[in-house]
Protein backbone atom coordinates (compact mmCIF):
# COMPACT_ATOMS: atom_id res chain seq x y z
CA UNK A 1 0.00 0.00 0.00
CA UNK A 2 1.04 3.34 -1.11
CA UNK A 3 1.58 5.39 2.65
CA UNK A 4 2.05 8.69 1.36
CA UNK A 5 0.01 10.26 -1.57
CA UNK A 6 -0.24 14.09 0.25
CA UNK A 7 0.63 15.67 -3.33
CA UNK A 8 -2.65 14.21 -4.67
CA UNK A 9 -4.70 16.27 -2.49
CA UNK A 10 -5.91 18.05 -5.90
CA UNK A 11 -7.19 14.58 -7.00
CA UNK A 12 -9.57 13.13 -4.77
CA UNK A 13 -10.76 10.40 -7.17
CA UNK A 14 -6.97 9.19 -7.59
CA UNK A 15 -5.91 9.33 -4.24
CA UNK A 16 -8.57 7.03 -3.23
CA UNK A 17 -7.62 5.14 -5.94
CA UNK A 18 -4.00 4.85 -4.71
CA UNK A 19 -5.28 3.71 -1.04
CA UNK A 20 -5.10 0.06 -2.95
CA UNK A 21 -2.10 0.14 -4.94
CA UNK A 22 0.58 -2.16 -4.01
CA UNK A 23 3.73 -0.15 -5.54
CA UNK A 24 4.82 2.85 -4.18
CA UNK A 25 5.17 5.85 -7.04
CA UNK A 26 7.73 8.60 -5.98
CA UNK A 27 5.62 12.20 -6.45
CA UNK A 28 8.02 13.38 -9.63
CA UNK A 29 7.91 9.69 -11.03
CA UNK A 30 7.72 10.95 -14.12
CA UNK A 31 9.13 14.07 -14.30
CA UNK A 32 9.80 16.05 -17.12
CA UNK A 33 8.79 13.00 -19.48
CA UNK A 34 6.97 13.99 -22.52
CA UNK A 35 4.05 11.62 -22.90
CA UNK A 36 1.35 11.29 -26.12
CA UNK A 37 -2.12 10.43 -24.47
CA UNK A 38 -4.93 9.92 -27.42
CA UNK A 39 -8.46 10.28 -26.92
CA UNK A 40 -7.49 12.55 -23.61
CA UNK A 41 -10.75 14.65 -23.62
CA UNK A 42 -12.58 12.42 -21.84
CA UNK A 43 -12.81 8.60 -19.82
CA UNK A 44 -9.21 6.57 -19.61
CA UNK A 45 -7.92 8.77 -22.02
CA UNK A 46 -7.83 12.25 -19.43
CA UNK A 47 -7.78 10.27 -16.59
CA UNK A 48 -4.37 9.03 -17.76
CA UNK A 49 -3.49 12.60 -18.97
CA UNK A 50 -4.29 14.03 -15.55
CA UNK A 51 -2.91 10.87 -13.94
CA UNK A 52 0.98 11.27 -15.45
CA UNK A 53 0.70 15.06 -15.23
CA UNK A 54 0.01 14.33 -11.34
CA UNK A 55 3.47 12.70 -10.96
CA UNK A 56 5.59 15.25 -13.16
CA UNK A 57 4.93 14.40 -17.01
CA UNK A 58 4.11 16.86 -20.05
CA UNK A 59 1.36 15.17 -21.32
CA UNK A 60 0.27 16.15 -25.24
CA UNK A 61 -3.07 15.56 -24.94
CA UNK A 62 -4.48 14.51 -28.71
CA UNK A 63 -8.41 14.58 -28.83
CA UNK A 64 -11.03 15.31 -31.74
CA UNK A 65 -13.01 18.38 -29.10
CA UNK A 66 -11.13 20.67 -29.04
CA UNK A 67 -13.70 22.05 -25.81
CA UNK A 68 -12.99 18.83 -23.89
CA UNK A 69 -8.77 19.07 -23.97
CA UNK A 70 -9.11 22.21 -23.40
CA UNK A 71 -11.19 21.48 -19.68
CA UNK A 72 -8.30 18.59 -19.37
CA UNK A 73 -5.49 21.17 -19.93
CA UNK A 74 -6.80 24.14 -17.40
CA UNK A 75 -6.96 20.90 -15.01
CA UNK A 76 -3.48 20.07 -15.28
CA UNK A 77 -2.40 23.56 -15.28
CA UNK A 78 -4.04 24.30 -12.40
CA UNK A 79 -3.09 21.46 -10.21
CA UNK A 80 0.44 20.28 -11.66
CA UNK A 81 3.78 21.93 -12.40
CA UNK A 82 3.63 20.37 -15.81
CA UNK A 83 3.34 22.15 -19.29
CA UNK A 84 0.51 20.40 -20.93
CA UNK A 85 0.16 20.43 -24.77
CA UNK A 86 -3.39 20.56 -27.04
CA UNK A 87 -3.29 18.71 -30.57
CA UNK A 88 -7.05 19.02 -31.62
CA UNK A 89 -6.83 15.98 -33.89
CA UNK A 90 -10.04 13.73 -35.91
CA UNK A 91 -8.05 10.40 -36.56
CA UNK A 92 -10.60 9.49 -38.74
CA UNK A 93 -8.67 12.02 -41.19
CA UNK A 94 -5.23 11.29 -39.66
CA UNK A 95 -2.57 11.21 -42.38
CA UNK A 96 0.78 11.65 -42.89
CA UNK A 97 0.95 15.22 -43.80
CA UNK A 98 -0.84 15.88 -40.18
CA UNK A 99 1.59 12.93 -38.31
CA UNK A 100 4.80 14.75 -39.79
CA UNK A 101 3.23 18.24 -38.33
CA UNK A 102 2.14 16.15 -35.04
CA UNK A 103 6.22 15.14 -34.97
CA UNK A 104 7.35 18.37 -35.46
CA UNK A 105 5.42 19.99 -32.86
CA UNK A 106 6.83 17.85 -30.25
CA UNK A 107 10.02 18.02 -31.55
CA UNK A 108 9.95 21.90 -30.99
CA UNK A 109 8.45 21.63 -27.47
CA UNK A 110 10.21 18.61 -26.03
CA UNK A 111 12.85 17.24 -28.82
CA UNK A 112 11.94 13.88 -28.02
CA UNK A 113 8.85 11.58 -26.82
CA UNK A 114 9.29 9.07 -23.81
CA UNK A 115 5.41 7.41 -24.51
CA UNK A 116 2.15 6.85 -25.70
CA UNK A 117 -0.74 5.97 -24.60
CA UNK A 118 -3.65 5.07 -27.82
CA UNK A 119 -6.80 5.40 -25.66
CA UNK A 120 -8.75 6.86 -28.63
CA UNK A 121 -11.20 4.25 -29.96
CA UNK A 122 -14.60 4.09 -31.75
CA UNK A 123 -16.83 1.60 -30.77
CA UNK A 124 -19.38 1.17 -33.94
CA UNK A 125 -22.99 -0.43 -34.50
CA UNK A 126 -23.83 -3.74 -31.97
CA UNK A 127 -25.09 -5.44 -35.24
CA UNK A 128 -24.32 -8.72 -37.13
CA UNK A 129 -22.04 -8.67 -39.80
CA UNK A 130 -24.37 -8.99 -42.77
CA UNK A 131 -25.92 -6.18 -41.37
CA UNK A 132 -23.45 -4.44 -40.84
CA UNK A 133 -22.75 -0.75 -42.37
CA UNK A 134 -19.84 -0.62 -44.56
CA UNK A 135 -18.88 3.53 -44.02
CA UNK A 136 -19.04 2.15 -40.24
CA UNK A 137 -16.89 -0.62 -40.59
CA UNK A 138 -14.16 1.55 -42.37
CA UNK A 139 -14.44 4.74 -39.77
CA UNK A 140 -13.84 1.84 -36.81
CA UNK A 141 -10.75 0.57 -38.62
CA UNK A 142 -9.83 3.90 -39.65
CA UNK A 143 -9.66 5.09 -35.87
CA UNK A 144 -8.95 1.73 -33.69
CA UNK A 145 -6.12 0.88 -35.76
CA UNK A 146 -5.03 2.29 -38.70
CA UNK A 147 -4.49 5.75 -36.74
CA UNK A 148 -2.40 3.68 -34.12
CA UNK A 149 -0.50 2.42 -36.77
CA UNK A 150 0.26 5.71 -38.74
CA UNK A 151 1.09 7.51 -35.18
CA UNK A 152 3.35 5.06 -33.83
CA UNK A 153 5.63 5.12 -37.14
CA UNK A 154 5.87 8.36 -37.93
CA UNK A 155 6.45 9.25 -34.31
CA UNK A 156 9.24 6.30 -34.14
CA UNK A 157 12.20 8.64 -34.61
CA UNK A 158 10.91 10.67 -31.21
CA UNK A 159 10.37 7.60 -29.43
CA UNK A 160 14.01 6.59 -29.87
CA UNK A 161 15.36 10.20 -28.55
CA UNK A 162 15.60 9.45 -25.39
CA UNK A 163 17.19 6.53 -23.28
CA UNK A 164 13.46 4.79 -22.75
CA UNK A 165 10.19 4.62 -24.14
CA UNK A 166 6.92 3.14 -23.59
CA UNK A 167 3.99 2.57 -26.13
CA UNK A 168 1.08 1.40 -24.91
CA UNK A 169 -2.17 -0.20 -26.81
CA UNK A 170 -5.43 -0.43 -25.09
CA UNK A 171 -7.13 -3.68 -26.30
CA UNK A 172 -10.64 -4.96 -25.13
CA UNK A 173 -11.42 -8.48 -23.76
CA UNK A 174 -13.61 -9.10 -27.41
CA UNK A 175 -10.26 -8.20 -29.00
CA UNK A 176 -9.00 -11.39 -27.46
CA UNK A 177 -11.78 -13.69 -27.78
CA UNK A 178 -14.56 -12.92 -30.28
CA UNK A 179 -18.22 -12.08 -30.07
CA UNK A 180 -21.26 -11.51 -31.63
CA UNK A 181 -22.45 -8.38 -32.58
CA UNK A 182 -19.20 -6.56 -31.47
CA UNK A 183 -18.50 -5.83 -35.32
CA UNK A 184 -15.55 -4.02 -36.35
CA UNK A 185 -14.50 -2.82 -33.30
CA UNK A 186 -13.66 -6.49 -32.13
CA UNK A 187 -11.70 -6.96 -35.45
CA UNK A 188 -10.26 -4.06 -34.52
CA UNK A 189 -8.81 -5.08 -30.94
CA UNK A 190 -7.87 -8.04 -32.87
CA UNK A 191 -5.96 -6.12 -35.75
CA UNK A 192 -4.39 -3.51 -32.33
CA UNK A 193 -3.14 -6.94 -30.66
CA UNK A 194 -1.47 -8.48 -33.57
CA UNK A 195 0.15 -4.64 -33.82
CA UNK A 196 1.05 -4.46 -30.58
CA UNK A 197 2.73 -8.04 -31.06
CA UNK A 198 4.79 -7.29 -33.99
CA UNK A 199 6.04 -3.67 -32.63
CA UNK A 200 7.37 -5.27 -29.50
CA UNK A 201 8.89 -8.20 -31.37
CA UNK A 202 10.78 -5.85 -33.62
CA UNK A 203 11.87 -3.46 -30.53
CA UNK A 204 13.10 -5.75 -28.05
CA UNK A 205 16.40 -6.51 -29.16
CA UNK A 206 17.37 -3.19 -29.00
CA UNK A 207 15.37 -3.00 -25.49
CA UNK A 208 14.92 0.84 -25.93
CA UNK A 209 11.30 0.54 -26.67
CA UNK A 210 8.36 -1.39 -24.39
CA UNK A 211 5.01 -2.02 -25.79
CA UNK A 212 2.09 -3.61 -24.04
CA UNK A 213 -1.23 -4.15 -24.95
CA UNK A 214 -3.78 -3.33 -21.86
CA UNK A 215 -7.80 -4.61 -21.78
CA UNK A 216 -9.08 -1.93 -18.97
CA UNK A 217 -12.26 -4.15 -18.80
CA UNK A 218 -15.99 -2.86 -17.45
CA UNK A 219 -15.04 0.64 -16.90
CA UNK A 220 -17.49 3.88 -16.00
CA UNK A 221 -16.97 5.51 -19.34
CA UNK A 222 -18.88 7.23 -22.02
CA UNK A 223 -18.14 4.50 -24.12
CA UNK A 224 -19.27 1.85 -21.93
CA UNK A 225 -22.98 3.20 -21.44
CA UNK A 226 -22.89 3.85 -25.37
CA UNK A 227 -22.15 -0.22 -25.28
CA UNK A 228 -24.26 -1.25 -22.33
CA UNK A 229 -27.25 1.97 -21.71
CA UNK A 230 -29.31 -0.56 -19.56
CA UNK A 231 -25.96 -0.98 -16.92
CA UNK A 232 -26.01 0.77 -13.52
CA UNK A 233 -22.70 2.77 -14.07
CA UNK A 234 -22.23 2.87 -10.59
CA UNK A 235 -21.83 -0.96 -10.14
CA UNK A 236 -18.39 -0.03 -12.51
CA UNK A 237 -15.15 1.19 -11.31
CA UNK A 238 -14.09 4.70 -12.47
CA UNK A 239 -11.43 4.72 -14.63
CA UNK A 240 -8.60 6.00 -11.70
CA UNK A 241 -8.72 2.77 -10.55
CA UNK A 242 -6.69 1.64 -13.44
CA UNK A 243 -4.19 4.13 -12.93
CA UNK A 244 -1.57 1.73 -10.77
CA UNK A 245 -1.30 0.04 -13.73
CA UNK A 246 -0.30 2.77 -16.35
CA UNK A 247 1.63 4.42 -14.06
CA UNK A 248 3.57 1.07 -13.91
CA UNK A 249 3.86 0.87 -17.68
CA UNK A 250 5.77 4.12 -17.62
CA UNK A 251 7.54 3.66 -14.47
CA UNK A 252 10.55 2.90 -16.30
CA UNK A 253 10.95 6.07 -17.71
CA UNK A 254 12.10 7.38 -14.27
CA UNK A 255 15.35 7.48 -12.82
CA UNK A 256 13.69 5.06 -10.12
CA UNK A 257 12.02 2.44 -11.53
CA UNK A 258 9.32 0.52 -9.57
CA UNK A 259 9.00 -2.45 -11.56
CA UNK A 260 10.13 -3.32 -15.13
CA UNK A 261 7.66 -5.80 -17.23
CA UNK A 262 8.92 -7.50 -20.01
CA UNK A 263 8.09 -6.15 -22.99
CA UNK A 264 5.21 -7.40 -25.26
CA UNK A 265 2.68 -8.56 -22.47
CA UNK A 266 -0.69 -8.35 -23.16
CA UNK A 267 -2.29 -7.31 -19.51
CA UNK A 268 -6.16 -7.10 -17.95
CA UNK A 269 -6.57 -4.19 -15.93
CA UNK A 270 -8.39 -6.38 -13.57
CA UNK A 271 -5.53 -9.30 -13.38
CA UNK A 272 -2.69 -7.70 -13.81
CA UNK A 273 -1.23 -8.89 -10.47
CA UNK A 274 -1.64 -12.45 -11.23
CA UNK A 275 -0.48 -11.61 -14.96
CA UNK A 276 2.63 -10.52 -14.08
CA UNK A 277 3.20 -13.23 -11.81
CA UNK A 278 3.16 -15.96 -14.33
CA UNK A 279 6.31 -13.86 -16.58
CA UNK A 280 9.44 -13.65 -16.09
CA UNK A 281 10.71 -10.06 -14.74
CA UNK A 282 13.57 -8.42 -17.16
Amino acid sequence: MTENMSHLDHYPELLDASSAWTHDFLPDALKDKAILVTGAGDGLGATTAKTYASFGANVILLGKTRSKLEQVSDWITQHTQTSPVIVPCDLERLDEDTVSKLGDAIDGAFSRLDGIVHHASRLGPRVPLEHYPPEAWQQVMQINVNAVFMLNRGLFELLHRGPKAVVVHTSSSVGRKGRAYWGAYAASKFALEGLSQILADETEANGQIQVFSVNPGATRTAMRREAYPLEDPLSLPLPEAHMELFLLLMSSLGDSPVLTIPTGQQLDARTWQQDLQRVPQA
